[in-house]
């Protein structure tokens, strides 16, 4: 067990390192940056700042409470819906991003989609969508400030995380692991090396947030706090 916690009885854990509880507040800026074609959405796509991949591949969490059957990513949607190319588009939608720990690896992997999807294939090489409907590059500035929660025990985690913003709950599980490049979110690694609660540490880190809402997300974490503390 961790030397920073001290077990006050059976059920009730409490550390020395508190988990504050952040929220973030988001500046969309235009990168100047557009492309009508394929090829030069490839050609952006790896020379623009990380905080415009993440932006055009997570945005759309925050905006849709609930689920959508448009394609989860801006790339994806922009292929099929104005270049019409169906196909190169589904393979866009279909990277799994929850198996990337990192901006660079889903960039990396929409790279290498899109390279494939051209690659001896004159007629998507060629594809050029109308004017005004380029795809243009934008990205996001994040704001981040401490909130007024923060937690020493399981059940102060669970009171704080009832209350705080679903801003938070998507800092914490997505935006802090991914720019980061933590190995895993933010609620699990304070769980697992503070209250040596390895097993809901896991159980949370296993959860699919591209899944669920915000609100859905918040309600199975609870659900796993709330059967750990019984």
């Amino acid at each position: 067990m961790s030397a920073s916690i001290v077990v006050k009885s059976a059920k009730m854990k409490i550390t020395k390192e508190p988990f504050i509880f952040y929220s973030r507040l988001h500046l969309i800026e235009l990168t100047g940056l557009s492309a009508s074609t394929i090829p030069g959405l490839l050609e952006h796509l790896s020379t623009i700042n990380g905080s415009s991949v993440y932006y055009h591949t997570h945005h759309f969490i925050q905006r849709h409470q609930h689920l959508s059957p448009e394609p989860p990513n801006d790339f994806a949607y922009w292929v099929s819906d104005v270049l019409g190319e169906e196909s190169l588009g589904e393979k866009l939608a279909s990277i799994d991003i929850m198996a990337y720990p990192t901006i660079r690896g889903i960039r990396e992997a929409l790279i290498r989609t899109l390279e494939e999807g051209i690659k001896g294939n004159r007629r998507i090489k060629n594809l050029c969508c109308e004017e005004g409907e380029e795809f243009n590059f934008l990205k996001s500035m994040s704001f981040i400030f401490r909130t007024s929660h923060s937690a020493t025990t399981l059940q102060e985690f669970a009171c704080g995380l009832k209350n705080v913003s679903i801003s938070s709950v998507y800092f914490h599980m997505f935006e802090s692991r991914l720019r980061l490049e933590r190995a895993t979110n933010d609620f699990s690694n304070w769980l697992l090396n503070s209250l040596d609660e390895k097993q809901l540490a896991l159980k949370i880190a296993q959860l699919d947030p591209y899944t669920l809402t915000g609100e859905g997300l918040r309600a199975a974490i609870l659900k796993l706090v709330a059967k750990k503390i019984g």
